[in-house]
């Protein structure tokens, strides 16, 4: 398929415009414009109030404004560097335009005296009398309607002014050409939308400051379309994943039913409703692609083994994989006992398997007398064949995007796919990057679970904590802590936390002290988590690697070193760490004074409310969209009008239309799935266009 020839105009070079030549269309990199399309989507991000006025006093100093003038006198520069004026007259004072390094000639044509001229600029008070440096406009009266009445201003870059600017963007609208209406008709006209060109006219010619928010009808609409762009490259993966033939796998409850008899505790109803949920995927013929998203502690483990006993007891195989060894080994311990009281045969596997070992291994899986597998991503090379695999089950999803899910699909078995994570995404973000998903929510935390304690502590107060340590040791507990994350410019990570274990071993003693950091071997890392796991260590000196998994119930102190560097959501997994216990845990963040306004804003938070939900839509407020998931995360698209921290509704809504629209026409080919294609183009989803053709 090729991009329809409707759009070539938008997708030419820049040169193609008015005003660019090769120089411009270099800067014009810098704001990532490298086509007329992608001008249009640059809107202006405010604007100046150019209306005409009488004179310079109808204005409060500094301020714009454009009057008409009497040229006067010019007073050329008396020596270098200082500054040319031309006095002239409004209609009522007289004040002065100022010019450094101007060309005397060139000023006299541009300014002749007893000339009348219309001048627009920014009017400032200087020794009492009022000026203005470098005016932006300066034109004869019958040239002026040149000047608008509310001039757009446009992210620029260094070298790059606003009149090119401005002349490359009239000269892309003029470009438009008129495209089919792709959005529901219903919809644009309950929201009171505009079509498409005029929609973009109307954002790149505000008329006042209100035309330039974000609810505006114009900037609304284009939101929508690129969330909708979006949505529907996220519904043709879930109807390819959703064709792709699945197989249905009921279980008839007898190992769940045996392992729900031996639980201290009942399931909550978020566990049971998420059960439910996962249990009519396996169950129905189509594929299950299911986000399964629970804050720390709020029972995933459980509700992951159950799914894995139906594909169990549907008479196949079951696998959980974990991004890291440590990870996969604490799965394995988490599901050992379950599996046991379900009388079921559980095994791991990892990059540690070598030899007869692992061939031994790779025979049961084959022979199926491995039920459920337990592994890293070694699990995906070529020779782990399973006899019946029905269920994969992908933990921390985040390293994972919407390319390897497919991947995982492709292996050629038929089998459903869930994916867990413990980090919890605000809502407008989790449509954003697992549109593709259905998601279940462990939104309640399952009784005997004791909240943790949080409490800032200055470093100033750095001997009590230590202080406090030693009387945990001497009662039997254990405890993190955790270095900061260090600037560059300073010492690593690693001296930190090397300095800070020397300190504690020598005020603790050397046997209670252990430490882990990021560019230790994995084999001394996971001897040095064994060894706090048994309890012979007792403070755990860490760097960040702790933070996603780890499960030491008898871990109830949490020391987080300068916690004003971290970011909340990883200050929130950190602090989940511990509480798992029978014992009140308590979580200390120690902070170097004074505080940024930011920093401490994010203690606070932590301080106030341990629901991941409310710290990821606050993390998400104070950092932003971009810096929460960061450049690496797959799959997130720049959006260039739309903004995902307050138009969250506006996801949802495409999201909806976006499915409704596939089920009704899943080839796109009625006149608005037409219309529908020519957007994918125009918003560059490749992915999108590639699932068209293959579907």
């Amino acid at each position: 398929m090729s991009r329809p020839a409707i759009l070539f105009p938008l997708f030419a070079g820049l040169e193609t415009l008015d005003g660019i030549g090769p120089k411009t269309a270099k800067l014009f990199e810098h704001i990532h414009v490298t086509k007329p399309r992608d001008l249009l989507f640059t809107l202006p991000y405010s604007g100046v109030d150019r209306r005409r006025r009488d004179s310079v006093l109808d204005v409060v100093a500094p301020a714009m404004v454009t009057v008409e003038v009497e040229v006067g006198t010019h007073s050329p520069a008396a020596q270098k560097g200082r500054p040319y004026r031309v006095t002239v007259q409004d209609a009522r004072t007289s004040f002065q335009l100022v010019f450094f390094h101007a060309r005397e000639d060139w000023l006299r044509r541009q300014l002749p005296t007893g000339q009348r001229r219309v001048v627009s600029g920014k009017v400032e008070i200087f020794d009492g009398i009022a000026q203005i440096v470098h005016p932006d406009h300066m034109l004869r009266p019958e040239e002026s309607g040149e000047i608008p009445e509310f001039e757009p201003v446009y992210p620029l870059t260094s070298g790059l002014t606003h009149k090119a600017m401005t002349k490359a963007t009239l000269s892309a609208l003029n470009r438009l050409p008129e495209l089919a209406e792709w959005i529901d008709p219903e919809l644009a006209k309950r929201e009171g939308w505009p079509d498409f060109s005029t929609a973009l006219t109307l954002a790149h010619r505000p008329e006042n400051a209100g035309d330039l928010a974000p609810s505006t009808p114009a900037r609304t609409r284009l939101a929508y379309d690129e969330f909708f762009a979006h949505q529907v490259t996220l519904a043709l993966a879930r109807s390819v994943t959703l064709r792709g033939k699945g197989r249905a796998s009921q279980g008839n409850g007898a190992l769940r039913s045996r392992v729900l008899k031996k639980l201290p505790y009942r399931p909550t109803a978020a566990q049971e409703r998420a059960m439910e949920e996962i249990s009519a995927d396996l169950a129905s013929a189509t594929r299950m692609n299911r986000l399964l998203q629970g804050d720390v502690g709020s029972g995933k483990t459980l509700v992951a083994f159950m799914a894995l006993l139906i594909a169990v007891e549907a008479g196949g195989q079951g696998v959980m994989m974990a991004p890291t060894e440590i990870l996969a080994r604490q799965h394995l311990e988490s599901l050992q006992p379950l599996a046991e009281d379900a009388g079921v045969v559980l095994e791991i596997l990892t990059g540690r398997d070598k030899g007869g070992e692992r061939a031994a291994k790779l025979k049961a899986l084959k022979k199926g007398d491995i039920q459920i597998l337990v592994g890293t991503h070694a699990v995906f090379q070529k020779d782990v064949i399973f006899r019946d695999l029905r269920l994969a089950i992908v933990d921390e999803q985040h390293r994972f995007g919407v390319a390897q899910r497919m991947e995982l699909g492709a292996k050629g078995t038929a089998s459903d796919v869930l994916v867990m994570t413990a980090t919890p995404i605000p809502r407008s973000l989790a449509l954003a990057q697992y549109g593709d998903m259905d998601v279940s929510v462990l939104d309640e935390k399952p009784p005997g679970r004791k909240p943790v304690t949080t409490a800032l502590v200055s470093a100033g107060r750095m001997d009590e904590v230590v202080e406090h340590l030693r009387a945990a040791i001497a009662e039997n507990r254990q405890a993190y802590w955790v270095c900061p994350l260090v600037e560059e410019s300073e010492v690593s990570e690693l001296t930190a936390a090397q300095e800070r274990f020397k300190q504690l071993r020598a005020v603790l003693g050397d046997q209670h002290v252990g430490l882990v950091h990021g560019q230790m071997p994995s084999g001394e890392k996971d001897a040095a988590m064994a060894r706090f796991i048994a309890g012979d260590t007792a403070v755990l000196v860490a760097t960040t690697v702790i933070e996603v998994g780890v499960d030491v119930p008898n871990a109830s102190i949490m020391v987080v070193e300068r916690a004003e560097h971290f970011g909340l959501a990883q200050l929130h997994q950190l602090r989940g760490r511990v509480g798992r216990g029978a014992d009140a845990s308590t979580c200390l963040l120690i902070y170097q004074p004074p505080l940024t306004e930011g920093g401490k804003r994010r203690l606070e938070i932590l301080r106030e409310t341990d629901d991941g939900f409310r710290i990821s839509e606050e993390d998400l407020q104070m950092r932003g969209a971009g810096d929460l998931i960061g450049t690496a995360q797959a799959g997130i698209p720049r959006f260039r009008v739309a903004d995902l921290e307050h138009q969250a509704a506006l996801m949802a809504v495409a999201q909806n239309d976006a499915r409704k629209l596939l089920v009704d026409d899943p080839k796109l080919e009625s006149k608005r799935g037409k219309a529908v294609r020519v957007l994918l183009w125009l918003m560059e989803q490749d992915r999108a266009i590639r699932l068209i053709s293959v579907g």
